[in-house]
């Protein structure tokens, strides 16, 4: 059994900075090799999420378009 854990984070409806803000502080909360999926309607998240992924030392697994929006699966850095 693993010891990762994977938690869906729901902030669709929230506009920049709101949703890398808030990831960050989720982020802050778990271990370093959980993963974080962050579902958002913000068109500008693209951007400012990988750009927190490359500043803050997480993987960015994969961005997905969904319908009005993206979803995000983030690996915690060490």
């Amino acid at each position: 059994m693993s010891d990762t854990a994977e938690t869906i984070y729901d902030l669709r409806g929230l506009k920049c900075p709101l949703p890398v803000l808030r990831s960050r502080k989720k982020l802050a909360t778990m271990k370093a090799g959980d993963i974080l999926t962050v579902e958002t309607t913000d068109p500008l998240a693209v951007i400012d999420i990988t750009h927190m992924c490359n500043e803050d030392g997480h993987s960015l697994l994969e961005t997905v378009a969904v319908d009005k929006g993206h979803r995000f699966r983030i690996v915690k850095g060490g």
